[in-house]
């Protein structure tokens, strides 16, 4: 699945820093952070939603939230962050390719996502 932006990235056809990097997954900044910390995680492996995920994908999901860990703390945010998956467009995700929102460095506001 090379055919997104992210996709490109992870076939070197287009350069990005990366964070972190392992053999199933890349974190890169996000270009238009909506925090002081926004970093994604994305997997080397071409899903284009949460929702087109399968049985076999369940070790890289998971994987995907220990490497999010590992992010938030290479970062020095471990105490305090969010992380997002946006599924569909609707949802607003605008790169069909599944990935992981770390986001941090900012209070958030209480609302319906606390909890």
């Amino acid at each position: 699945m090379t055919d997104t932006i992210f996709g490109k990235i992870i076939a070197g056809e287009i350069p990005a820093e990366l964070i972190y990097e392992d053999e199933h997954c890349i974190a890169i900044n996000d270009i238009a952070p909506q925090a002081p910390v926004h970093v994604l995680v994305i997997p080397r492996q071409g899903i284009a939603r949460l929702v087109d995920a399968g049985p076999g994908d369940q070790a890289l999901l998971g994987h995907l939230l220990l490497a999010a860990g590992k992010v938030a703390e290479q970062l020095g945010v471990q105490d305090a962050f969010r992380l997002i998956i946006n599924n569909g467009e609707g949802a607003g995700q605008t790169v069909f390719h599944l990935h992981l929102h770390i986001i941090a460095g900012r209070e958030f506001a209480e609302g319906h996502m606390a909890g």
